[in-house]
């Protein structure tokens, strides 16, 4: 399934991310990135009811995010 694997690559740049103490900006970008991938994951998923739940609550999180200038 490369759409999990395209999601779980995307966790590990963002870990390495908040390791490296990235800028916020960088981080917020590829949280973004993140949930796009899965929402492709979703059209790929056999449950996707629940899929798309998942991604909802990832964008209504998203959506409340505080970047520090």
């Amino acid at each position: 399934m490369d759409e999990a694997r395209a999601v779980m690559d995307r966790l590990d740049r963002i870990d390495a991310l908040q390791r490296e103490r990235a800028h916020p900006h960088a981080v917020l970008a590829e949280l973004r990135e993140l949930v796009r991938e899965a929402e492709e994951w979703v059209t790929a998923e056999r449950e996707p009811a629940r899929a798309a739940a998942a991604v909802a609550r990832c964008k209504e999180a998203l959506d409340g995010a505080i970047v520090p200038a």
